[in-house]
């Protein structure tokens, strides 16, 4: 298997953490990003790799972000969308949108937009992590994307990970044909700090005795590391959503094309002032 160089964002534990000792085990240059500097450096210095520090809550430090991996390498075969979260309450950035949404998936359209050309060098994979919670908690509204009509922490997680799906499907229809693969994946109900802060019915499971049940974060990180290691088209067909290294079922929303369209336009917008992220069609 050739070397990868794979970034990996919210590595500093759980899956992007485990993800990032299986790969770096198997000699692929691993690059991990993570929001706390202590645990980022930490598991960087556990697998031998490179560590960036970047709290997708304020879109300056994804930028800069984007600035430092370009300046470092020449190629990206593999970005890992992984930085993800729920929060407790309705909650606005200092960017002015709403948390959940911009960390689970804005910020990381913004770190993939400002990358495109980058990727499109390299014919990288783009690899979104996603959740069982857009099938099973969206409450999708294209006209109300920060939730402010109302907010509720599943419907707010689930809306933006079927964003994530959405954010797929696009990314793959402008971009398949000029080297990039996209592709989604759940990991299963994974036993992490997932929904520590959370008043979310999920911290339930996540935080008590039921955690015992769940997955270990290796397990959860296995569709991650088959996606990252496989040859799209080959292995894997992309613009697709995956579990268990297979393709699975979506929320019907995620087969509107034109949502998603939009959805890529809106961002764009939504984001403006970085460096023109992606608006070819």
């Amino acid at each position: 298997m050739a070397r990868r160089t794979i970034v990996i964002t919210g590595a500093s534990d759980g899956i992007g953490a485990a993800a990032a000792r299986q790969l770096a085990a198997d000699g692929h240059r691993v690059v991990v990003v993570g929001r706390s500097p202590e645990k980022t450096a930490a598991v960087a210095g556990e697998v031998g790799a490179d560590f960036f520090v970047a709290d997708f809550a304020r879109l300056a430090e994804v930028r800069a972000l984007a600035a430092d991996l370009r300046e470092r390498y020449e190629r990206i075969d593999v970005l890992a969308n992984n930085a993800g979260g729920i929060m407790a309450d309705r909650q606005v950035s200092e960017d002015g949108h709403e948390l959940t949404f911009q960390v689970n998936y804005l910020a990381p359209f913004l770190l993939t937009t400002l990358l495109l050309d980058r990727l499109e060098e390299s014919h990288a994979s783009v690899i979104s992590t996603s959740s069982a919670a857009h099938r099973l908690f969206s409450d999708f509204h294209l006209d109300d994307l920060e939730a402010e009509r109302s907010y509720a922490p599943n419907a707010a997680y689930g809306n933006a990970k079927l964003a994530v799906n959405l954010f797929t499907r696009e990314l793959d229809r402008r971009y398949r044909a000029s080297g990039i693969s996209a592709a989604a994946f759940h990991p299963g109900v994974v036993a992490t700090n997932f929904a520590a802060t959370s008043t979310s019915g999920m911290r339930v499971m996540y935080q008590t005795v039921l955690s015992r049940f769940l997955t270990s974060s290796a397990k959860g990180a296995d569709t991650l590391v088959w996606l990252a290691t496989t040859t799209p088209g080959v292995d894997w067909e992309p613009g697709n959503y995956y579990v268990k290294r297979k393709i699975a079922a979506t929320h019907p929303l995620v087969g509107d094309a034109r949502l998603a369209a939009e959805l890529w336009d809106r961002s764009v917008a939504m984001v403006a002032g970085a460096d023109e992220p992606g608006t070819a069609a």
